[in-house]
Parts: structure tokens; C-alpha cells; sequence
């Protein structure tokens, strides 16, 4: 039997099927707002987006990479004075107070390097401008910088000098520890000084110090009388003056022709900039912003000579971290006790039994207190406890515990001008 003339015979092939499907392909590319050219298009888009942003990325991580590595080969590690301190281990004083760090900070006043020599000429010595003892509590809330005079007469160890001979022990102004032995040498002379233990210590010369200040777009001092100081290449007006980094060196290096022309007078004027740089970095967030924080590092790193222990970006900024949220009126500046020197008025003895008090709460990370010069609570001498009582064992009618010693010094916090 025969198919009827009238009724089609199926086709072998889906062809009709296929016309079906690409029909609904194109409605539903259609319901999407897409021809499948468009899909292809937006695809390929995509794709060269994300070669785009991997490659920024990869651009990004490698200037994060060469910044960190250009910052980190800026500093300059002193191996000679840690072999020389491994030397003398045993007689080192140990850490009593678990977290809390002594560093060491050292001004050198060193003419090498073409930025130094217009202070004067190079003569291959160098000698400690400004030293000071940094001490950072364990809980990181609070930070005491003590000054110590360059003109203070200490016992100075024998010490090996740069070309590998040896001093004799000796009694002898400060700062010639580290004319005759360096950094080492100072360090031994601090220990034996104060009986604390020096966990870390930083040298940094004119240039660094310039560098910084000019980084945080210079610091406002308070010049209490007009300066003229051809040794110090300064000269100011009186008032609220801004200062750059070459007027800042000045203002901290000058002496004969500011005030009294005491050093003691000159460790009080350090202080008071350093007070207002800390207050200045801190409150113009410096810390927290990387565009800021980059120029002030690249000016410290350049200049600065360090221990193994902070001889890395890592290292300095871990240390960085810790005091960033320190407050400002918990970052104190004091000078070690001191008064002319019974056999020659021009250098410096300490005060006892006051000096003994501080280097011991220090030893054992216990708080300090500083009042301004001046603040009298009681009969008060020149870097004298204040107050009648203060340090003092209680009295039958004591109303509580021992007060603890006040020493005469500022904070970060306190004006400029004030």
C-alpha cells in the first residue's frame, strides 16, 4: 500500500529541528537585550579587563617592591659596634623589665659626605653632638627621652678604636667615648653610667636630621630672643618661626650666642624641637599616611646608622608602630640630674642621690614624672626631685604610699610658646 498524493513524506534529516532551535536562540538572545555577536563582545571586554587590572597589579606590587627595597638598603648596619659589645656580654647589664626597650640615640656630628662638610672640615673624627637615652615602657604608653651633656665627666672603659689599637680606661668628658671608640664605646660607658641595660641604638648625622624636617614640611619653634650664630649658620627673628631643616639644625646646634651659652640650655631647646616634630608627625597623621611617610623615611633611612636589630624597614617600622599611639603628653624629655662639676665649671657632674633615682625607675620600666622648669612644688634644685617629700619614705603621718621622684623637663603636648 501507497502513500496518499496528498501527504508529505518526513524528511531523513533534523533540519527542521535545527531551524527550531536557532530560532529560539535568537529569542532568547533577543529576551536578554543581546544579539550572540553582543555576548562574544561583552566577553571579550571582560577578558581584557582582567589582563588589564592583573597587569596593575603586578606594576603596583613591583613599586611596592622597589620602594621597600630601596628604603631598606638606605640603612646602614653597624656590625663592628655589635661584635664589640658581643665581646663584652658578661659584664653588660641584663634586661630586668620583660617588653620594654632603651634605645640609644645618637647625633654624630661628623663633617664625612658632601652634605656634612660646610659645617666644617673633615678631619676623620667625629664626636656625639647630642645623645640621647630613649626609653619605651612595655605597655607602649609612654616614652622618656633623657638627655645626656656631652660635658658630663664619667668613667669611659677601654675601648678598641678604628684601627684596632686599644684606649686606656678613663675619666673624661662624654661625648669623647665616641671620638675614641664609637658607638661601642659609648654604649659600655651609658650601661656603666646608669646600670641599664642598651637594647638598641640609632646614629644619624646633620644630613638625616635636616631631611626629616623638611619631609614633614618644616616644624614651628618658639624663638624666645632674636639668634645671630655664624657658627650655627642661623639667623631668626623673634617669635613663632617655621623652621626647615637647615634653620632647625641650626636652632638645635647652636650655643655661645643663644641664651646663657650653656649646654644645658642647648639639651633644653632639643627637647622642646623634638617635642614639637613628634607633635607635628603625629598630628598631621604622617604615620598613617603612606604618601607622607615615605619622603620622612627615605630622609632617616639615607643617614642613619643602626644595630643588626633595627637595621631593616621591617624592623623600624614595627618599632614605629608601637609608638604611634602613644599619647603626646606621655612623651617626655628630661635632662639626667646634673650641675657644674666641683673641679672645673665648665663640664658636668650628676646630681645624687636624684640621677640614681631615674636610671633605677627606668632600669625597671617604673613611671617617670616631669614638671616644667620652674613648677615648683616645694624647695626644688636644678634636675632635683620636686616636692619636699618626693622619693622620701613614708612618715609616721604619711596619708599613702611613696610619691613617685618629679623631674624637671616638658612633653610633646606642651606649646611651643608656651
Amino acid at each position: 500500500m501507497t502513500d496518499s498524493a496528498g501527504t508529505p513524506s518526513e524528511p531523513d534529516s533534523p533540519a527542521g529541528g535545527e531551524a527550531e532551535d536557532r530560532v529560539t536562540e535568537g529569542a532568547a538572545g533577543g529576551a536578554d537585550g543581546e544579539t550572540g555577536a553582543g555576548a562574544d563582545g561583552r566577553r571579550r571586554w571582560l577578558h581584557w579587563a582582567a589582563l588589564g587590572v592583573s597587569f596593575l597589579l603586578l606594576v603596583a606590587a613591583g613599586a611596592g617592591w622597589w620602594i621597600y627595597r630601596k628604603l631598606d638598603d638606605n640603612i646602614t648596619t653597624d656590625t663592628g659596634a655589635a661584635a664589640e659589645l658581643e665581646t663584652y656580654e658578661k659584664e653588660r647589664p641584663a634586661s630586668i623589665a620583660l617588653g620594654a626597650q632603651n634605645i640609644l640615640l645618637i647625633g654624630s656630628d661628623t663633617r664625612s659626605g658632601k652634605d656634612n662638610r660646610k659645617y666644617g672640615p673633615d678631619e676623620g673624627t667625629q664626636r656625639s653632638d647630642t645623645t640621647i637615652l630613649l626609653h619605651l615602657a612595655a605597655d607602649r604608653g609612654s616614652a622618656t627621652a633623657v638627655s645626656l651633656p656631652r660635658d658630663l665627666m664619667v668613667h669611659i672603659p677601654s675601648c678598641r678604636k678604628p684601627d684596632g689599637t686599644r684606649t686606656k680606661k678613663r675619666f673624661a668628658q662624654f661625648n669623647s667615648a665616641f671620638e675614641l671608640g664609637g658607638t661601642a664605646c659609648t654604649i659600655r660607658t651609658v650601661e656603666r653610667l646608669t646600670g641599664i641595660r642598651v637594647d638598641h641604638h640609632m646614629v644619624i648625622d646633620f644630613a638625616g636630621f635636616k631631611g626629616m624636617v623638611d619631609a614633614v614640611d618644616g616644624v614651628e619653634i618658639c624663638v624666645k630672643e632674636p639668634i645671630d650664630d655664624d657658627d650655627a649658620l642661623l639667623r631668626l627673628d623673634k617669635g613663632l618661626q617655621k623652621l626647615d631643616g637647615e634653620q632647625a639644625l641650626g636652632y638645635v646646634r647652636a650655643r655661645k650666642t643663644v641664651g646663657d651659652g650653656s649646654d644645658t640650655e642647648r639639651m633644653d631647646r632639643q627637647q622642646k624641637f623634638l617635642g614639637a616634630l613628634v607633635n607635628k608627625v603625629q598630628s598631621n597623621g604622617v604615620l598613617l599616611n603612606p604618601t607622607r611617610l615615605y619622603p620622612v623615611l627615605d630622609a632617616a633611612t639615607k643617614s642613619l646608622t643602626t644595630d643588626p636589630g633595627l637595621d631593616s624597614l621591617r624592623d623600624l617600622y614595627d618599632l614605629v608602630r608601637g609608638m604611634r599611639d602613644i599619647p603626646t603628653e606621655r612623651v617626655q624629655f628630661l635632662t639626667v640630674p646634673r650641675r657644674p662639676y666641683t673641679y672645673d665649671p665648665n663640664r658636668d657632674e650628676l646630681v645624687e642621690p636624684d640621677a640614681g633615682r631615674l636610671f633605677k625607675r627606668l632600669r625597671e620600666d617604673a613611671p617617670v614624672s616631669v614638671v616644667p622648669a620652674g613648677a615648683e612644688e616645694g624647695d626644688q634644685e636644678d634636675g632635683a626631685p620636686a616636692g619636699k617629700n618626693a622619693g622620701k619614705p613614708d612618715g609616721p603621718d604619711s596619708p599613702g604610699p611613696t610619691p613617685a621622684p618629679t623631674f624637671t623637663g616638658s612633653n610633646a603636648a606642651v606649646g611651643t610658646c608656651e
